[in-house]
């Protein structure tokens, strides 16, 4: 099964958009961010999307398969309206992330990459997220959600499954659907970068601290020389 004429003439249309960022003959630079163009269209990296995608660029079919396997953000089967993330890897986990893991794949009633039976969530495990000031962190379609307790996360899957808005720590002030944010992903703005904080307190504090105190980073020179305030390299 094909995408309808329709459908291919507008994933045709935004890969265009995509490829003409780089520069002339390195149109493969593009595979990345037309691979979650695919995704915002179909959920996942389905095998028409490979099929278009190796006919736009002229490449192995086997290559861009390759590639999909390979980086995590990629999903090679369909994918909930949210997918929900939670982070176990070393700190979040001590700090309640495997807690908090049992708790919700237990309430979803699947596992790991598999998919709710109402096709509302996807959960999955995630290694670091660069959030660790904030943990135990839970991710919804790539947006945050702070300081996790089982009860708030519990109260988190109620409000997706519900059809209720969810309201994530910091970025847009309501979290996207999947498809909605592979699109984002993709490289197409949706207006909403400047809605919420992109870090927050416990992130800024040590900035905080080095202005009080007049800190500033020690200034490269060529050569390894001594710069002011610093020490030789």
């Amino acid at each position: 099964m094909s995408y309808t004429p329709d459908v291919e003439a507008r994933l045709r249309a935004d890969s265009a958009q995509i490829i003409a960022r780089y520069p002339e003959g390195h149109s493969r630079s593009a595979l990345l961010p037309m691979l979650h163009l695919v995704q915002s269209v179909d959920g996942y990296v389905s095998a028409d999307g490979i099929d278009l995608i190796s006919r736009i660029l002229d490449l192995p079919r086997a290559e861009i398969s390759a590639v999909a396997t390979f980086y995590t953000q990629y999903k090679r089967h369909p994918t909930g309206d949210y997918l929900v993330g939670v982070c176990t890897n070393a700190l979040c986990a001590v700090m309640g992330g495997d807690e908090i893991w049992e708790r919700v794949s237990a309430k979803v009633g699947v596992g790991s990459d598999e998919t709710s039976e109402s096709g509302r969530i996807t959960l999955e495990r995630i290694e670091c997220n660069a959030a660790c000031d904030y943990a135990p962190v839970v991710m919804v379609n790539w947006e945050f959600f702070d300081n996790q307790t089982p009860e708030s996360a519990l109260a988190l899957i109620d409000d997706i499954e519900a059809g209720r808005d969810i309201h994530p720590t910091r970025g847009p002030a309501v979290a996207p659907a999947f498809k909605e944010n592979e699109r984002l992903l993709a490289g197409f703005p949706d207006g909403r970068a400047d809605e919420g904080p992109s870090a927050g307190p416990a992130t800024l504090l040590g900035v905080g601290i080095a202005q009080e105190n007049g800190w500033t980073e020690p200034v490269a020179v060529p050569g390894g020389a001594q710069a002011e305030g610093g020490e030789q390299a």
